[in-house]
């Protein structure tokens, strides 16, 4: 029997998802990151060196949304902002030691949220959650970032 309540439950499956990042962080002794962070660190973690609109687009977020959050994380001292010398409208982004030293942290706290999400789900169920999630994502493609 369908409840209709698809929606509630992805909101409150992403709202305890990001209280769970959070606690995950205090646990590894991380201070000045949130869970928006993330998708940032882990896109730099996979390819340093990206401009701000390469990060925008491997997470799917708007470039002024990106900017604060980067703008947070250079401010913490986990990346830093270069200037391409030829064009100083494009700007790098590279992870300093400091960012490069949350990548033990930021794996655990991936396999734990993995997880919480899959846990105990065969990999048929995991697989058919994916697929539905996929279908829904995309019915919603005509309301994209800009």
């Amino acid at each position: 029997m369908i409840k209709g309540n698809a929606i509630a439950l992805i909101s409150r499956v992403h709202e305890k998802s990001g209280r769970f990042i959070v606690k995950e962080l205090k646990a590894h002794g991380v201070e000045g990151i949130v869970p928006s962070h993330g998708d940032i660190l882990f896109a730099l973690f996979k390819k340093d060196h990206r401009t701000m609109r390469e990060i925008a687009e491997s997470i799917h977020r708007t470039k002024p949304t990106v900017t604060v959050l980067i703008d947070k994380l250079v401010d913490e001292g986990y990346v830093a902002k270069e200037k391409n010398s030829r064009d100083s409208r494009i700007t790098y982004i590279r992870l300093t030691e400091k960012g490069r030293s949350l990548k033990p942290s930021m794996d655990d706290i991936s396999r734990g949220l993995k997880e919480r999400v899959y846990g105990d789900l065969t990999d048929e169920e995991s697989e058919l959650l994916e697929k539905a999630l996929d279908k829904i994502e995309k019915r919603f493609s005509d309301v994209e970032n800009p």
